[in-house]
């Protein structure tokens, strides 16, 4: 099952989809901001632009991603996309962590369960889409990397369906963004690996994280947003 894809045609095929995904995880944050506006809605007396500087990593990746779809600077450029996940995920837990605090000190007459939920909605959408372009740029040595190998032969860090049983896959066939973000999804929504397991230490921390955050957003933010709705 060996890609055949040359290298330029990898760079532009791994990458370019993967803008799409880490722009989702900005634009639902920009949305926020704009509702926040709009409603005139604060967290902790924090303005409505918070939300647009936690979503300002997620705009750093798009470019950065955009600059590996060019070829430009592989090494330097997954390095720096790494960093800036790890900003994005940093900032999703500020959100939350400002989410949760509201909670605990304000009452439920100055937040609205409209509020809380459309917040919780959107810090747990832009988790998913930051998890999902972190599993597909930290598995088997990154998504050029995959495009490029037999997967017969890989080591990966995410066991797929199709890995353990190679009848499954179709020839060629190796994992992109857009499985990743399914297992992003699936890892939110049930607070574990489903089909596809994390098999490397690395792998298990990144799941275990979504997992927690995915938690905390669903049983303490919503529990608390249905209770205050009228």
């Amino acid at each position: 099952m060996a890609s055949t894809a040359s290298g330029g045609e990898a760079h532009y095929a791994a990458r370019r989809e993967a803008v799409w995904v880490a722009l989702s995880s900005g634009l639902v944050l920009g949305l926020l901001a704009v509702a926040s506006l709009e409603q005139h809605w604060k967290l902790l007396g924090l303005p409505w632009w918070i939300w647009l500087v936690l979503a300002s990593p997620s705009l750093l990746l798009c470019g950065d991603l955009l600059l590996g779809v060019m070829g430009k600077g592989v090494a330097t450029t997954r390095n720096g996309a790494l960093v800036l996940l790890g900003a994005m995920v940093a900032g999703n837990v500020v959100g939350l962590a400002l989410l949760i605090a509201a909670l605990v000190t304000t009452s439920s007459s100055k937040i609205g369960g409209g509020q809380l939920l459309c917040t919780a909605a959107v810090i747990w959408l832009a988790n998913i889409a930051v998890f999902g372009v972190w599993f597909w740029e930290v598995d088997d040595g990154g998504p050029v990397a995959r495009a490029n190998s037999d997967r017969l032969q890989a080591k990966p860090d995410f066991q797929f369906p199709q890995d353990d049983n190679h009848d499954l896959a179709r020839p060629g066939w190796y994992p992109q963004i857009w499985d990743y973000l399914y297992v992003s999804l699936t890892s939110s929504s049930a607070f574990s690996p489903t089909d596809t397991m994390p098999l490397t230490l690395k792998a298990k921390l990144l799941v275990g994280l979504e997992s927690t955050v995915s938690l905390v957003i669903v049983v303490l933010v919503t529990a608390r947003a249905v209770n205050v709705l009228k």
